[in-house]
């Protein structure tokens, strides 16, 4: 087993450009730490807002700089003091401090789960950001089957989880989007809605019955809306709260075990088809400032994650920085 590999890191404040590899010895693990060699991670749009320096009064960076809060990977090295977790574990984590766009990271024991069987690389990959974020802005609504429920933004990464979650409460949920991700919206049992002028009415004609929770994944107009709609304020969630959630959970540290128990519980749900994950797009670790361009387009659903050992000669690296497989897909008839 190779005993070196490579990390992204920045060394200022910027876009993609200022993203390099390093080369990356493997950690030793501290006692209480296992080494994960790194499969698949996530990428988020928070990371892309905290690189440029959009957050650095909340999240301030040392430079240089590692970025990565979501991976999935295999135990290769356990410190004295883990017990619970064997060498060669398939394991999807958190990483405390970031660090997972690397093909090592060094963790607590306490901050991996075992990666069911039936839960892909890719997803397992992508799950803990969005996931925990879209399980916590779920479970503070206590939705059951009286709700009806608007999602905006409903196709995207943290959304397409909040829809399911809400649907699994029992919630009726009605998502807007672009016409583009109607098909996938009605896919998972969620009614979708065009965004625009008269989104209102479309959203009341579609309901049926009053609308009685309201998650906004977008901003802009979206809290009035949402009090037109009659919308308790206790019942609202902002993307000012999904973003004080996501650095919640971006920032969780070596003492909390919340993270781990949220990652359990979502990947129990995937292995027991009761959640599907949607991977738009899956790159190899070398094109990860082409996946971070991606995903700023925000026109992906679902997931962008990277796969640190893809069977990749380079052969195809003009259709990686040329085409999207998203597009090739929708210009078919």
């Amino acid at each position: 087993m190779a005993k070196t590999g490579k990390a992204v890191e920045f060394d200022r404040y910027g876009d993609v450009h200022e993203l390099h590899f390093v080369d990356q010895p493997r950690p030793e693990p501290a006692d209480d730490e296992v080494v994960v060699e790194v499969i698949a991670a996530g990428l988020n749009h928070i990371e892309n807002y905290i690189r440029q320096g959009d957050f650095d009064d909340r999240l301030p960076l040392a430079f240089p700089a590692r970025q990565g809060s979501c991976f999935a990977g295999i135990v290769r090295k356990r410190g004295s003091a883990v017990r619970d977790i064997a060498i060669g574990s398939e394991v999807i984590g958190h990483a405390v401090g970031g660090g997972a766009h690397a093909t090592w990271i060094a963790v607590p024991a306490t901050a991996v789960v075992k990666k069911p069987d039936g839960v892909s690389w890719e997803v397992a990959g992508g799950l803990y950001l969005a996931g925990a974020t879209a399980y916590d802005i779920v479970r503070s609504l206590h939705l059951g089957p009286d709700d009806v429920v608007v999602i905006t933004a409903a196709a995207g990464g943290v959304g397409h989880i909040e829809c399911q979650l809400a649907m699994a409460a029992g919630a009726t949920v009605i998502g807007t989007c672009s016409p583009r991700n109607h098909d996938y919206l009605r896919s998972i049992g969620v009614t979708p809605i065009t965004y625009g002028d008269g989104l209102e009415q479309r959203i009341r004609d579609a309901a049926h019955r009053p609308v009685t929770a309201f998650i906004d994944n977008f901003g802009g107009d979206n809290p009035d809306l949402s009090e037109t709609l009659g919308v308790s304020p206790s019942r609202f969630r902002s993307s000012e709260d999904r973003l004080d959630v996501e650095i919640r959970f971006i920032t969780a540290d070596r003492e909390d075990g919340e993270p781990a128990l949220i990652l359990k519980e979502l990947a129990s749900m995937i292995d027991r088809h009761r959640l599907r994950v949607l991977i738009s797009g899956f790159y190899p670790f070398d094109y990860i400032a082409e996946a971070f361009d991606d995903l700023a387009l925000k026109h992906s659903r679902g997931k962008v994650v990277v796969g640190m050992q893809p069977v990749e000669t380079g052969a195809r690296s003009g259709w990686y920085l040329s085409e999207k497989a998203r597009s090739i897909v929708e210009a078919l008839p």
